[in-house]
């Protein structure tokens, strides 16, 4: 797994045959970064199911100014943060929390974004729960998009605008704004 664009393109990343991560493929993560280009520089990003920080990790690459990663796997955590270590720059905060505690925490903190990258594991269907959450507590910028990967869920929440939606294989990648 690598970094596919960007100042740090090529970098090598753990983290790819790690029990309870399901890394997003590169020509997959190409497609994702090339439709929301125009919105990452920058940017206040937050990779919420961080896992080995691979989507926060190319954002960043690809100019988003600061990004939060979020993870509470505690092999994957210190993957993510070895993969983090290995930047050039420092502009990144990393958590060890559930999604929950994390968005309490912004929430109580007032930190909002303009990148949302959601990609929880597909099984426990919490994308429109958490996109409920962002919307109720005003964690997206005016002008913020959320890029959500998943695979069965049906995603839909009616205070939010899809911009683009993309299937690949089985997983499908939607992205919505305000």
């Amino acid at each position: 797994m690598r970094v596919i664009s960007g100042k740090y393109k090529g970098l090598n990343l753990d983290g790819f045959n790690i029990i309870g991560t399901r890394p997003t493929m590169d020509r997959v993560k190409e497609s994702m970064f090339a439709m929301i280009q125009g919105n990452l520089k920058n940017s206040i990003c937050l990779d919420l199911f961080a896992g080995s920080g691979s989507l926060g990790i190319e954002a960043l690459s690809n100019g988003a100014k600061f990004c939060y990663f979020v993870d509470n796997n505690e092999e994957i955590y210190k993957i993510l943060k070895n993969n983090l270590s290995k930047l050039k720059d420092n502009n990144y905060q990393l958590f060890f929390k559930n999604y929950k505690q994390a968005l309490k925490l912004f929430k109580e903190q007032d930190i909002k974004f303009d990148l949302i990258i959601l990609d929880p594991p597909y099984k426990l269907n919490l994308i429109n729960d958490i996109l409920v959450y962002i919307d109720e507590n005003n964690l997206l910028n005016d002008n913020g998009i959320i890029m959500c990967e998943y695979e069965i869920e049906e995603v839909k929440n009616d205070n939010f605008v899809l911009l683009k939606h993309k299937k690949y294989g089985s997983k499908f990648v939607s992205i919505y704004n305000k």
